[in-house]
């Protein structure tokens, strides 16, 4: 009860309160002493140590089964919304406490003195040491409720992160199947259309491509230099199919190539430009990529093809909501009669949510 061990002080009083304690009997002895006799500055030295030592005395006693009570109360209501219960319990047995300790202490020095004991004569003094007393339990209960909120916080804020990545990792899994459904079906369209050595550059190139998105499974951001070497490697799969009919414009300083981005956002703002526009001799399909105010623009000519295919929007959506969960940061679409565009945000390591970092594997 007593609770030796350090560890153990440490888990139900929330900090090793050794020389609290040591220091906090010193000082409650001399405040009960000073408001109920003021011995140092009522009586002759000899004479003011006396009482001072009864004083001591009753303050370890008072000290020493309070603390476990403490204790004892805290094992029993650990949580936060036990509180109400526990401090009201705590306070009826201090009162309860220092007014056994009062009436003991006193028949005990009454006896050894063979003098008469009053346990009505002066009520004020166990009021005065339950005071007292009841000062010193609050701040424990200081120090323990901000330890615990701390904790509550943390545990919190690990709930969320464990969320996150459970939503990271579904919006990662969507993109990837609608990747390879696509890149499946352009290898259809070659091997109808080309020779067989052209189909085991694409499968080649393909194997290239799934390597990176293995790898980037593993994080949540990955480098614009990363992205844009994948993001070309997907583009040369596409120019087996397109040619010379769907250029690409990369316009990216060499500065900027260590800023981070959402891995496979620009590849997938490509297959979309290729997807809802038509790409032939007579309308080739110009992308134009280049970095504005810290965001990486991929705009292409609008040249909407004749049957449209149906649009979920997934892939935005997803990049978007990636975004937000990482970084609280949003794409911008922007798309008139003539152009269409999409912005997304290059990242610095101090943009993640610092409540997120360790979302990352």
């Amino acid at each position: 009860m007593f609770l030796p061990n350090k560890e153990r002080r440490v888990k139900y009083l929330g900090f090793n309160d050794v020389w609290f304690s040591i220091v906090g009997i010193i000082a409650l002895s001399f405040i009960v002493d000073y408001l109920i006799s003021n011995s140092f500055g009522s009586y002759p030295f000899p004479d003011s140590l006396i009482n001072y030592s009864v004083s001591l005395f009753f303050s370890i006693c008072n000290w020493l089964i309070i603390r476990p009570v403490v204790i004892l109360l805290r094992k029993r209501y650990p949580e936060l919304k036990d509180d109400a219960i526990r401090i009201v319990l705590l306070f009826l047995s201090v009162q309860g406490i220092v007014l056994v300790i009062y009436l003991v202490g006193n028949y005990a020095i009454a006896h050894l003195l063979s003098a008469e004991f009053n346990p009505l004569y002066d009520l004020s003094i166990p009021v005065i040491v339950s005071i007292v007393s009841f000062m010193v339990t609050a701040l424990y209960e200081a120090v323990y409720y901000q330890i615990r909120l701390k904790k509550s916080v943390r545990r919190e804020e690990q709930a969320k992160q464990v969320m996150i990545q459970a939503q990271l990792d579904t919006l990662k899994n969507q993109a990837q199947p609608h990747f390879l459904f696509n890149t499946l079906n352009t290898l259809r369209d070659i091997i109808d259309q080309n020779e067989k050595e052209d189909a085991k550059k694409f499968v080649d190139k393909l194997s290239d491509i799934y390597r990176f998105i293995l790898d980037s499974g593993k994080v949540n951001t990955t480098s614009l230099r990363k992205e844009i070497k994948f993001a070309k490697a997907y583009m040369h799969i596409q120019s087996e199919r397109f040619g010379d009919n769907l250029i690409v414009n990369w316009q990216i300083p060499e500065d900027m190539m260590d800023h981070m981005i959402i891995p496979m956002s620009l590849q997938l703002l490509l297959e979309n430009a290729i997807k809802h526009n038509v790409v032939s001799r007579s309308k080739p399909l110009v992308i134009d990529i280049v970095i504005d105010n810290n965001n990486l623009i991929v705009t292409n000519k609008i040249q909407a093809k004749s049957t449209k295919l149906h649009s979920t929007k997934m892939g935005l959506k997803n990049i978007d909501k990636r975004y937000n969960l990482i970084a609280d940061k949003s794409i911008t679409i922007l798309k008139d009669q003539h152009q269409f565009s999409v912005a997304i945000p290059l990242l610095s390591m101090s943009d993640k949510k610092n409540a997120y970092e360790g979302t990352d594997h």
